[in-house]
């Protein structure tokens, strides 16, 4: 049975080998940064981003998503990590669009669930408004047993702000990274395709000059780069008698097998 955690409220995890589940209903980015017992985080190495998705023990998205799923394998920690915390962040708004605070989108809800997909504690993370960073979750062990915790403190100020109130020296220029990455990302997306023409509109971009019968590609315009580059001939549009590979057999030409 799932628990349904509010803020500050703690649960034990069965298991070692975790997913955590993001829906935002917007773009967010997701971190993992990891602390000792005081919750310290000891250097950018310490810090699972979209810049450097991988960690020991930890993997995150590589860009900003509306859904994540990030794996914990808390096994895989060294002896020195007691602290796991989640955060998250608006992404910088692309061409003055977008969010630029959690109290204008819906609630970010986040769930730990098993391999199976079995959850076994959510948090709906409410109260947010000016904020653009929040610790979602934190998980931290305790007596070597593993527990997860809702947190849900925000930052007006960022992951600059953020990264700064957990001790981290270098918080300003990882903030700075993890922001260049992100947008690396959103470059690299796909774009959405053009809209398709109308029936009309493809008739009209289809339609060719009528050529006399006796007209062929060598009486076409000088000039003419269709004319230059296409030369209708043989099969697959190579010309007979020449090879498609330089150095190959020619068409028609003995292979020897």
């Amino acid at each position: 049975m799932t628990a349904e955690l509010v803020r500050g409220q703690n649960h034990p995890l069965s298991q070692s080998r975790l997913e955590i589940r993001v829906s935002a209903g917007t773009p967010v980015v997701t971190v993992a940064a990891l602390g000792d017992e005081d919750g310290r985080i000891h250097g950018v190495e310490w810090v699972a981003h979209p810049g450097a998705p991988t960690r020991p023990g930890l993997e995150v998205s590589r860009q900003a998503a509306a859904d994540h799923r990030l794996a914990v394998d808390l096994d895989a920690l060294a002896d020195t990590v007691h602290r796991v915390g989640v955060l998250l962040a608006l992404p910088a708004p692309a061409g003055g669009q977008g969010p630029t605070r959690f109290g204008a989108v819906a609630a970010p809800f986040v769930a730990v669930t098993g391999l199976d997909g079995t959850e076994m504690a959510s948090y709906t993370i409410t109260g947010l408004e000016a904020e653009t960073a929040v610790i979602a979750l934190e998980l931290y062990r305790r007596q070597g047993a593993w527990k997860v915790r809702a947190v849900g403190q925000g930052y007006a100020g960022g992951l600059a702000e953020l990264l700064t109130d957990q001790a981290l020296p270098q918080a300003q220029q990882l903030a700075g990274s993890i922001e260049e990455a992100v947008t690396r990302g959103l470059a690299r997306s796909v774009q959405a395709p053009p809209p398709r023409p109308s029936d009309g509109d493809r008739a009209r971009r289809t339609a060719t000059p009528a050529h006399h019968p006796d007209q062929s590609a060598a009486t076409a315009p000088q000039g003419d780069p269709a004319a230059e580059t296409f030369r209708p001939s043989g099969p697959c549009g190579r010309t007979p008698g020449r090879s498609p590979i330089p150095g190959g057999p020619t068409a028609g030409a003995p292979t020897g097998r």
